[in-house]
């Protein structure tokens, strides 16, 4: 048994000197809190070793395979803490149990602070409860199953959560979230906006919430009723997808005989990827930013790849109108050994939809913007007049309505 704790020890303290080396973790409160929770108890299902690699490990799937809840990597945990501004004595809710993270809030706003988890799923918080109860975090940690929409509901405190992590991917921002959120509190949310997937950490400003960070993220989807909404469009089969917000409309047929009849129409635009280079981010917020209709949910099979649909098997940024469609695509570059981004279109404006998506890129490319873009994303209630939302591109969700500005 202390065998088996010393190795505990030492792979905590390794994977501790991993996330410093890649500024994951950045403070000694959380340098510290990683040092304290012992991973491995809280994922009993996989070998020592394998808790303590720097990656998410899956807790449970649906019938269909699919993963609904999962331990987070490590990297991923370390960021959102760091976002969250959370220190001792404070109040701190997650949304998305699973033990783990729940320790390590705990360990950082210590024995005078307070954590509540919370999830929809009655196995899930049983989990929890369980091993947090073996680890002892018992006493510290309040475990309830319900729907994270509606957060902590009677047991949000009456000033609110100095912190609300959520460890789900949400496509809105509930108004129990905005209510339970202390004055000066942070919000930091996996959220998906356009196809893109970031951790958001969002502050109170005016009436309304307002972005103060973010990070990367990958997370399994929210359940209940914050859960994804949307609709996929099949192009080409199930080689060639479209992917739409709930608030976005295309005429299907009209595209997907666009795409089987019309000539391809291609425009490349000089702008280069440098090998592993990175600026696939900032490219992508800067168009969803700057172009509307736009989303990162366009999607080829290798079939398609191979057909010479797409150049790559990754989602791209797409944009469309009426039966017209443009998306990115890339061909390889031989003088600089890396790729060179295109355009795909087709569809009776396919030119002029092509030219428009291709003079967006060459503005990021030459503007000083690659891997640099920082947009602003502001959040509103889904009740706030009109006149009081400012000009950007305007993302509307069932609870909120979102303004994403460069």
């Amino acid at each position: 048994m202390e065998d088996n704790e010393s190795r505990a020890s030492a792979l905590r303290e390794r994977l501790i000197g991993e996330l410093r080396q890649c500024e994951d973790i950045r403070t000694g409160r959380i340098a510290t809190a990683f040092a304290a929770v012992p991973r491995h108890c809280f994922i009993p299902e996989v070998p020592l070793e394998e808790a303590y690699v720097n990656d998410a490990v899956t807790t449970k799937r649906n019938e269909r395979g699919k993963a609904i809840s999962s331990v987070s990597a490590p990297w991923v945990q370390a960021r959102m803490l760091e976002l969250s501004g959370l220190g001792p004595g404070m109040r701190a809710l997650e949304i998305g149990s699973g033990g783990c993270n729940a320790a390590l809030i705990a360990e950082v706003v210590g024995e005078h602070g307070e954590v509540v988890s919370v999830d929809i799923d009655q196995e899930v918080t049983d989990r929890a409860t369980k091993l947090l109860a073996e680890t002892g975090y018992n006493e510290r940690v309040r475990v309830l199953c319900g729907d994270g929409t509606y957060g902590a509901g009677e047991v949000a405190p009456e000033e609110g959560f100095d912190a609300i992590i959520v460890t789900a991917q949400a496509p809105d921002l509930p108004p129990a979230w905005f209510d339970q959120l202390a004055e000066r509190g942070r919000l930091v949310v996996p959220l998906s906006l356009r196809g893109t997937y970031y951790v958001w950490a969002f502050e109170h400003e005016g009436g309304h919430l307002r972005s103060r960070g973010r990070t990367s993220c990958g997370f399994v989807g929210m359940q209940g009723d914050n859960r994804h909404g949307g609709r996929t469009i099949d192009l080409s089969g199930e080689d060639l997808r479209l992917g739409l917000d709930e608030d976005q409309q295309a005429d299907a047929e009209a595209l997907r005989s666009a795409v089987a009849s019309s000539p391809q129409y291609t425009v490349w635009t000089e702008a280069i990827l440098r090998g592993n280079e990175g600026v696939l981010p900032s490219l992508d917020l800067w168009l969803i930013g700057t172009l509307d209709p736009s989303a990162r949910s366009l999607y080829a099979s290798t079939k398609a790849v191979h057909h010479g649909l797409s150049g790559w098997n990754v989602a791209t940024i797409a944009t469309w109108e009426g039966a017209t469609l443009a998306y990115i695509t890339i061909r390889p570059d031989p003088t600089s050994g890396g790729s060179e981004l295109g355009v795909h279109a087709y569809g009776p404006d396919r030119e002029v939809l092509a030219a428009r998506l291709a003079d967006r890129i060459r503005a990021w490319d030459a503007g000083g913007h690659r891997g640099s873009v920082e947009p602003t994303v502001r959040a509103y209630p889904i009740s706030t007049p009109g006149d009081q939302i400012p000009r950007g591109q305007i993302v509307t969700r069932r609870y909120s309505r979102f303004v994403i500005s460069l």
